[in-house]
């Protein structure tokens, strides 16, 4: 079980992705289904979905390459859908899941897995939490039966929730306390965001966990995971027609739960730049700064897309030449953004300065390219390397049915829906080069940027 929200990402250096996948509509029988072929290549994967009585749904790739399987369920409720003072609810009862129920003990439920030669895990993010199960594709069963388990029989004993929180509150120390670069990010994330659930990290402050009960971790199960409130993915050597009923067998009886209560804290509107200094032993200063920008309900997001891979994509993206080619004012730079998130998030810059440089250098750097982007439009022969990456990433991807399945139930549950992703390569080979410029004036101005600087301090280095 580990923690896969934007932390997880600032300890890669911020190497946010945003995958994609393309589809186009096909007519399937017992359900909707569309191919996932991308113009140009070879056909993707057919997706049928389902939604069972109790409001479970169901989403179903055949990929008979090799004869295993992924099972993953995705319930919609992240760091998102706390409050204020008990910030890392979802990703405690992430933990929490792998505990036992009645029937399966404590840590039994990996154990089977294993000896039946898988492998399992969790993430938890801002906008949801998910498991998975990785099998031979004659163990579908076993994992179907095992997931309906916890979903409506978990034990939540106190004496185990005391210990984890223990377990959770050292993975707090590992990730962020004794990471200066993830500790600046948190703290830059909390003033980019100031009414936002967003404001606090997945993995929750340690006042909050501390001041956690087993009563909140019960209030949040019963509320957020039911079947009406999930996606089941299934990406394997399966068949739809053996498939289905299995899932039923299992999961139609769970009751449905009542309609979780939608999340509409709104953020306000930025109206100047925010900066924040953090003073840690490291070895190196650290930049990490990020503009608001819109998510999936914006057409704007294409050429974002586009835009980040030009700035950043490789070493021979605009930042890489200018600050550690050119310039060498950094040991590593570069952005990161990923439309399918529930609500807009940052278009995000990170660099780390190199031995001998000043930070205050490295930061006007960063944005002298910006503002050059906005005053030059880039070439044809950039463009279509950036739209060729995203085209690349998704052709490579598919030989992942995990990939598949993940991209799949991101796009569900944060709420674009799988079918989001069916134009996408044709709407990204549709950016031009106004539309560049464009968004880059519109999004990358100093009154809705935040900026964290970590400055080191003497004492030792970690």
């Amino acid at each position: 079980m580990t923690h896969r929200g934007r932390l997880l990402c600032l300890v890669i250096f911020f190497s946010l992705l945003a995958p994609h996948l393309t589809c186009q509509p096909a007519v399937g029988s017992g359900g909707a289904s569309a191919g996932l072929p991308p113009a140009g290549t070879a056909a993707g994967p057919k997706i049928q979905e389902y939604i069972l009585a109790n409001g479970l749904k169901v989403l179903l790739v055949e990929e008979p390459k090799a004869p295993v399987v992924t099972v993953q369920i995705w319930y919609k409720v992240g760091s998102r859908h706390e409050v204020m003072g008990r910030a890392g609810l979802s990703h405690m009862l992430e933990h929490m899941m792998f505990k036992g129920t009645k029937k399966y003990g404590k840590g039994e439920f990996s154990k089977i897995i294993k000896k039946n030669g898988g492998n399992d895990n969790a993430f938890t993010s801002q906008d949801y939490t998910a498991y998975f199960e990785n099998l031979a594709a004659d163990k579908l069963e076993l994992a179907l039966e095992m997931e309906s388990d916890r979903l409506q029989g978990l034990l939540l004993d106190d004496k185990e929730f005391q210990l984890e929180r223990e377990v959770v509150k050292e993975e707090r120390r590992l990730r962020t306390e004794d990471n200066p670069q993830a500790y600046l990010g948190e703290q830059m994330y909390a003033q980019a965001f100031m009414v936002h659930p967003y404001h606090w990290p997945t993995i929750g402050w340690f006042n909050d966990l501390d001041a956690m009960t087993r009563e909140d971790l019960k209030h949040h199960y019963d509320r957020y995971y039911a079947p009406n409130n999930a996606t089941l993915v299934i990406v394997g050597d399966v068949k739809a027609d053996t498939a289905l009923p299995l899932v039923k067998k299992y999961f139609e009886s769970i009751p449905k739960g009542a309609p979780p209560l939608p999340t509409a804290i709104v953020e306000l509107e930025q109206k100047g730049e925010r900066r924040i200094v953090v003073k840690r032993e490291a070895q190196l200063p650290f930049m990490y700064f990020g503009y608001k920008v819109p998510n999936f309900k914006s057409p704007d997001v294409y050429a974002l897309a586009v835009l980040e891979s030009i700035l950043s994509k490789g070493k021979s993206a605009r930042l890489y030449d200018a600050l550690v080619y050119r310039k060498k004012l950094a040991l590593a730079v570069g952005a990161g953004y990923s439309e399918l998130a529930a609500d807009p998030e940052l278009f995000s810059f990170y660099a780390v300065v190199k031995p001998g440089a000043k930070i205050e250098d490295v930061e006007k750097a960063v944005l002298v390219e910006l503002e050059r982007l906005k005053k030059e439009a880039p070439t044809d022969k950039e463009i279509q390397k950036a739209k060729n990456q995203v085209e690349a990433q998704y052709v490579f991807e598919q030989d992942s049915i995990f990939r598949q399945a993940m991209l799949l139930g991101t796009a569900e549950t944060v709420g674009a829906g799988w079918q989001y992703i069916a134009d996408y390569v044709t709407k990204l080979r549709g950016v031009t080069k106004d539309d560049i410029q464009r968004v880059a004036r519109k999004y990358f101005n100093q009154d809705t940027r935040t900026v964290g600087i970590l400055v080191p301090v003497s004492g030792g280095t970690r």
